[in-house]
Formats: structure tokens, sequence, C-alpha cells
């Protein structure tokens, strides 16, 4: 599944990957929540979820999104890769 996130404030950038990845309801709207909820990404079917970000997205937000990847890149069930682009 691919999704685009437009937005590169914080708050904003971290709303609308919620959206896109159809976070549950627990989900706490920070960047912590942010990680650990893109580092399990249990509630979601198998497969590979991939976020396109614009390169001048949130510098904390890029960061999360850079381990989390780095996270699932071995768990071969449901992985993160993030695509970086200048829109």
């Amino acid at each position: 599944m691919k999704r685009h996130i437009l937005v590169t404030e914080k708050k904003a950038a971290i709303a609308a990957i919620a959206r896109a990845l159809d976070f549950p309801s627990w989900f706490g709207q920070n960047l912590d929540a942010l990680h650990d909820s893109l580092s399990d990404l249990s509630w979601l079917p198998e497969g590979e979820y991939v976020l396109v970000v614009p390169a001048d997205l949130d510098p904390s937000v890029a960061e999360v999104l850079r381990d989390a990847a780095r996270r699932t890149a071995g768990s071969g069930e449901r992985t993160l890769r993030v695509v970086r682009t200048e829109r």
C-alpha cells in the first residue's frame, strides 16, 4: 500500500500518517506514539507499506520514520518503506 503525505509541519504530518495507515483508536498523536505504532504495524494486513513524504518534512518526524523503517525491514511480514520527494 502506498500513501502520500503532503504536509511538512510536525502535528499535521503525524495526523496525516495516522490517517494514511488507519492507526488504531489508541494512537496518542505524538512522536512516541508514532514511533510505537510504526514499529509494530500489527493491526495491518501483511505486506509492504510505503509512505511518500516531502523532503522538507519536520526533522523529528523524519527521524521517527527512518527508525521505524529500519526496525521493520527485517520482519518480513509488515514492512515500512519511506520515500522522500520534492513533491
